[in-house]
């Protein structure tokens, strides 16, 4: 008897921690809810919108040689942001097989927490800092590679735009993707000025922001003059790299290309063939949008907007909405799981070699630009 009432009192606490964590903050928790409402809305509701039965005929016609063909354009697209990385490394940090495994990897978590592009970003850090790279390398890396994508697709749209408004008029969503571009691109350019022209400065600013993050160790705000000065000598060493910047932007700009590449092909496959300047336009707008962290990877942001903006340039809405959710599931669902397994091959590796240990103490001393990286 004794047995079945501590059995009894010991249950009540495993629903009452199991009920806490789905009623607090838990940044997995926000994601889970996140995902869950996205899925109701793009997999329920979007087709509602274009009617059941046009969509499931169109799934019935569907071109099976494009859908293969999409696919292949998604994987390009992602071997394209790997050589990204690769370009703003130092040469020989490591191979294309493994920085192309850090990227799925990190893709796969942003696709998975709100916000989800500073808790991709703290792990690739650490992933690179375990491949040899130095933590100002690594962040520096990152902050390129992130920021600097950003300021290609807003170039693309631009561009798309210059071309579209004559021919198709000119919409009140293009001034907001404007606006969204032109900030990112003022807060870039004013983070680079302040990081080169003012390096005594900018460290002092950077130390009092992460002073006042208590999740932080005290340590880290000493280390912030070394990064900042490190970082800033590293944006000099790059900026005077003329072959280097080509490359970076060539393969930032083929990543996004081919990735609206797949959009075009998947709207293909349904029937549809549009103009490029309308497609780069709907595309670049729904990404742009994106950037704003309201959900992970842009999950119902980017759908929201493609959808509408297609119709708008031509395409039926029971179009648009299948080769958008068809588009996504390659170009945001698939990468989950591919980005678990390449994490897995990953950890399996760099447990056993003794290369990741020789650079222990660099990590040591470079953990200040991926403290944000503390709380996964």
């Amino acid at each position: 008897m004794p047995v079945n009432d501590q059995a009894t009192v010991a249950e009540p606490p495993k629903r009452a921690r199991w009920w806490r964590w789905l009623a607090g903050r838990h940044p997995l928790r926000r994601g889970v809810l996140a995902i869950v409402l996205a899925l109701v809305v793009e997999y329920l509701v979007l087709p509602q919108l274009g009617g059941v039965g046009r969509s499931l005929s169109l799934l019935g016609q569907v071109n099976v040689g494009f859908v293969v063909l999409a696919t292949a354009l998604e994987v390009a697209s992602l071997a394209s942001y790997a050589e990204l990385t690769r370009a703003v490394l130092p040469p020989g940090s490591a191979r294309f097989s493994r920085l192309w495994r850090i990227d799925l990897s990190t893709l796969a978590l942003s696709h998975v927490l709100p916000g989800g592009t500073a808790g991709g970003d703290a792990l690739g850090y650490r992933l690179l800092v375990n491949e040899g790279a130095t933590g100002s390398d690594a962040g520096l890396a990152l902050a390129i590679q992130g920021i600097g994508s950003a300021l290609v697709l807003n170039a693309i749209l631009w561009l798309a735009l210059i071309v579209s408004i004559p021919l198709t008029g000119f919409n009140p969503l293009y001034a907001t993707a404007a606006i969204v571009g032109a900030l990112a691109l003022t807060t870039f350019a004013g983070i680079v000025l302040l990081v080169t022209k003012g390096e005594d400065r900018a460290a002092a600013i950077f130390r009092a922001l992460v002073g006042r993050l208590a999740f932080l160790k005290p340590s880290v705000a000493d280390d912030i003059d070394r990064v900042v000065h490190q970082v800033a000598a590293r944006i000099r060493v790059m900026a005077a790299d003329h072959a280097l910047m080509r490359r970076a932007v060539g393969w930032a700009a083929a990543n996004w290309l081919l990735d609206a590449a797949s959009l075009f092909v998947f709207l293909a496959a349904f029937g549809h063939v549009e103009n490029p300047d309308g497609l780069l336009v709907a595309y670049g707008l729904a990404y742009v949008l994106a950037v704003i962290p309201v959900t992970p990877g842009g999950l119902g942001v980017v759908e929201g907007v493609l959808v509408p903006s297609l119709v708008g340039f031509g395409a039926t809405r029971a179009v648009a909405i299948v080769a958008v959710i068809t588009y996504r599931l390659v170009n945001f669902w698939l990468p989950i799981p591919v980005g678990a397994a390449a994490y897995l091959s990953l950890r399996t590796k760099s447990g056993s070699g003794p290369p990741e240990r020789s650079e222990g103490p660099d990590r040591t001393r470079n953990d200040a630009p991926g403290a944000a990286a503390t709380p996964l």
